[in-house]
C-alpha cells in the first residue's frame, strides 16, 4: 500500500446537509515510519453521536472542535503493519483515535493494546467508549441501589444499553426509552429491561406511569427530548440524574427549553453532567468494574456494522432516523 484513503472534514452540519456534502475524501501517500513510532491499518471504525458536536464551531465545550479540513475524528482499532517502536510489534491490535483513515501514524500517545482474542466488534460495542461512558454515568452519579428505578433513554443505544444491563443486574427495575417497536421489544426479550416506552407512538406521561407508579429514582439522559421533561416530573426525592448526551439539540438552531427548576429544590435532585475525557484516566479502574458483569454474561449486546470508510458520511445520519441497531461502527 503507497496511498491510501482519509476523509476531512470541509464544511461545519447546518452550512450543508449530513452527509458527504461536509467532507472531503482524498488520497494520501504512505507515512514514513522513523523512530519512536509505529503505522496503524485501521479495521474498524466506531462512530458516534458526539461526533456531531465534534463537527459543530463550539470552542466552548469538553474538546475543541475539528478544525475545517482535519481528518474527522473517531476512535477505533487496527493493526500494527510497521514500527520502530519499543513498545508496538508488528502484528500489535491496537485502539486509539485513529480518526477517518486507513492508515494512521502514532507515537503510542492515547493507543492501547488490546487481547487480539476479543472481537473487535464486542471491544467497540462494550470495553471501548460505550463500555466506560455507562459504568462512570451510572455508578458515580447515579449511584445505583437495589431495589430503586431507573430510567434510561436512548436506551438501544451502546450506552444506554449497557447501563441498563449493569442497573438490572444490580437489582433495579429499569425502564428504557428507544424509538420504534422493534427497539423496546429487543430491550424486554433480549436485555431483561422491565419495561420499554417508544417514543415515537407511545404516550410518554402515561406509559412512565404504568411502569413505574413509585417515581424514579435515577436518570440516565442520552437524548434529551419531550421525555426528559415526563422523567424529571416524576423523579423521587433524592433522585440523581445523569446527563450524557441530548442529541435531539446536537443540530437544532434553538435549544429546547429545559424543566422548571423548582423540582430540583423541592425534591433534592442531583444533576450532573459528564464527558469522558475527564474520566479516561480511570479507564482501568472502569473496566476492572464492568469486566466481571461481561464474563458473566449479564451484558449482551448488537453492532450495526456499515461496510467501507466511505460510509461513514452517510452514516452519521442514523442517529437521527434511528435506523442504527446497536453499536455503529464501519469496518475498513
Amino acid at each position: 500500500m503507497t496511498q491510501y484513503t482519509a476523509i476531512h472534514l470541509k464544511a461545519r452540519p447546518g452550512e450543508a446537509p449530513l452527509g458527504p456534502a461536509l467532507f472531503d475524501v482524498k488520497r494520501h501517500g504512505k507515512p514514513e515510519v522513523s523512530d519512536g513510532t509505529f503505522l496503524i491499518k485501521q479495521t474498524y471504525m466506531s462512530l458516534d453521536p458526539a461526533m456531531l458536536g465534534w463537527m459543530s464551531p463550539d470552542r466552548d465545550s469538553y474538546v475543541p472542535p475539528v478544525e475545517l479540513g482535519e481528518v474527522m475524528r473517531s476512535s477505533g482499532i487496527g493493526e500494527v503493519i510497521e514500527s520502530q517502536h519499543p513498545d508496538y510489534a508488528v502484528g500489535d491490535v491496537v485502539m486509539g483515535m485513529f480518526g477517518w483513515t486507513e492508515l494512521a501514524l502514532s507515537n503510542g500517545q492515547g493507543v492501547n493494546k488490546l487481547d487480539p482474542t476479543i472481537n473487535p466488534e464486542m471491544a467497540l460495542s462494550v470495553f471501548a467508549l460505550p463500555g466506560l461512558t455507562a459504568t462512570q454515568g451510572l455508578y458515580d452519579i447515579g449511584q445505583p441501589k437495589a431495589g430503586e428505578t431507573l430510567v434510561v433513554s436512548g436506551a438501544a443505544g451502546s450506552v444506554g444499553a449497557i447501563v441498563g444491563q449493569l442497573a438490572k443486574a444490580d437489582g433495579l427495575t429499569v425502564i428504557g426509552v428507544a424509538g420504534g417497536a422493534e427497539k423496546c421489544q429487543w430491550l424486554v426479550d433480549e436485555l431483561g429491561f422491565d419495561g420499554a416506552i417508544d417514543y415515537k407512538s407511545d404516550d410518554l406521561g402515561a406509559k412512565l406511569d404504568e411502569l413505574a407508579p413509585n417515581g424514579v429514582d435515577v436518570y440516565f439522559e442520552n437524548t434529551g427530548g419531550p421525555i426528559q421533561h415526563e422523567v424529571f416530573n416524576r423523579m423521587n426525592a433524592h433522585g440523581r440524574i445523569a446527563v450524557c448526551g441530548m442529541i435531539a439539540d446536537y443540530t437544532a438552531r434553538e435549544p429546547s427549553p429545559g424543566p422548571n427548576w423548582m423540582n430540583i429544590i423541592k425534591k433534592r435532585l442531583l444533576i450532573q453532567g459528564f464527558t469522558m475525557p475527564d474520566h479516561l484516566h480511570k479507564a482501568p479502574q472502569l473496566l476492572e468494574k464492568l469486566t466481571p458483569y461481561v464474563m458473566n454474561g449479564q451484558i449482551k449486546y448488537r453492532a450495526h456494522v456499515l461496510d467501507g470508510l466511505e460510509s461513514a458520511m452517510d452514516g452519521l445520519n442514523l442517529f437521527f432516523t434511528g435506523e442504527n441497531r446497536g453499536k455503529l461502527m464501519v469496518k475498513l
